[in-house]
């Protein structure tokens, strides 16, 4: 039997939200799993998912044309994956695949998209920790890149 998971709202994107707030925000969420090697998101596909990582970890990459895949970043129980969502036309910009086996909660699009009049405190707070992720993605990026400049020299 596998070992329980943490539920919603103690992932770290949604803790500390009121419990009517997560239940806006996850009006339609499932639990999703992904074997290693499976594609979670395709380029070009529509984005109507936000996943919360809950374990494994997910390859963001971007297909070089005469290259192949390019992995760009790596993202780990904890993170969230896909923001495509937020802006149209609502298309995947990468491939997101798994480089182990991931759990996840999957949030439908609309619903995080839909909420701001029924609960006017939830989209400052969905925006603060859209931008904490994406300030965290950047720093961790920044990082990789010093590494890389150092190893070249």
């Amino acid at each position: 039997m596998a070992p329980s998971l943490p539920p919603i709202e103690e992932h770290p994107f949604l803790r500390g939200l009121a419990p009517e707030q997560v239940k806006a925000i996850a009006c339609d969420v499932r639990e999703v799993s992904f074997p290693a090697g499976a594609l979670l998101l395709r380029e070009g596909d529509e984005a109507r998912t936000l996943f919360l990582l809950r374990s494994g970890r997910v390859s963001l990459e971007l297909t070089v044309p005469g290259q192949g895949p390019r992995q760009l970043e790596t993202l780990k129980a904890g993170d969230i994956l896909g923001l495509s969502w937020l802006f149209p036309p609502y298309r995947w910009h990468l491939d997101a695949r798994a480089v182990e086996p991931v759990e996840a909660f999957a949030l439908d699009a609309a619903c995080l998209r839909g909420p701001s009049s029924e609960h006017p405190v939830l989209e400052p707070a969905l925006a603060m920790r859209l931008l904490r992720q994406l300030y965290e993605r950047l720093e961790r990026v920044r990082m990789q890149r010093l590494d890389l400049y150092k190893a070249g020299t």
